[in-house]
């Protein structure tokens, strides 16, 4: 049995997911400099698939030397369309350039995971999530983001499925797990053929 379960990521939403599941963890927050390493991938034209995977990689890393013993479990999501990435929007403008961009169309939500041990990579996973978006109106969009803004200028592609965002969807295709940015059922498979909880 592992000693000791470290989440590295300040998401409310993923450690909510794994004390529901009986997985008991603690949560330390990597400090990572993302923009600076989403930019730098993004210049080098890596596909957002390898960025949300560094990224988790790199945060469960910098967690996992510093805790030696611990299985250090670290996710990052990012939002692909067309090969382009959207982040965690900046400002409500941003919010709804977005979301004006995103209707009408299908998208992708990539929700990478990485677990570490004493520094080194044990397994990782990216799932994937297919969205398509109906066509709201302008003034739904923009009332949409002055509603919710205090909850969505924390997610990626600025709207939350699990909230009134589920709203502006036609069609989700996929683990409902990834569209909150863990890959759940992957991570709870690796650690119970592991041993590191109750099979």
């Amino acid at each position: 049995m592992a000693s000791q379960i470290i989440l590295a990521s300040g998401s409310k939403i993923r450690s909510q997911l794994l004390h529901q599941a009986c997985v008991p963890h603690q949560v330390i927050i990597a400090r990572v400099d993302e923009e600076m390493i989403k930019d730098a991938m993004i210049a080098e034209s890596a596909p957002p698939r390898d960025i949300a995977d560094a990224l988790a990689g790199l945060k469960a890393a910098k967690v996992s030397e510093k805790n030696p013993g611990a299985l250090v479990i670290a996710c990052d999501q990012v939002l692909d369309f067309a090969g382009q990435m959207f982040s965690k929007p900046k400002n409500q403008t941003e919010a709804i350039a977005q979301l004006k961009t995103l209707r009408g169309n299908r998208h992708m939500l990539l929700s990478a995971a990485v677990i570490y041990e004493d520094g080194k990579p044990l397994w990782r996973h990216v799932g994937q999530v297919r969205l398509r978006m109906r066509e709201a109106s302008d003034d739904y969009i923009d009332d949409y983001v002055t509603r919710n803004w205090d909850s969505i200028q924390h997610a990626v592609g600025a709207y939350k499925l699990e909230e009134e965002g589920v709203r502006l969807f036609t069609s989700v295709e996929g683990d409902y797990f990834n569209v909150l940015g863990m890959p759940l059922l992957e991570i709870l498979n690796y650690l119970t053929l592991r041993g590191d909880i109750a099979q």
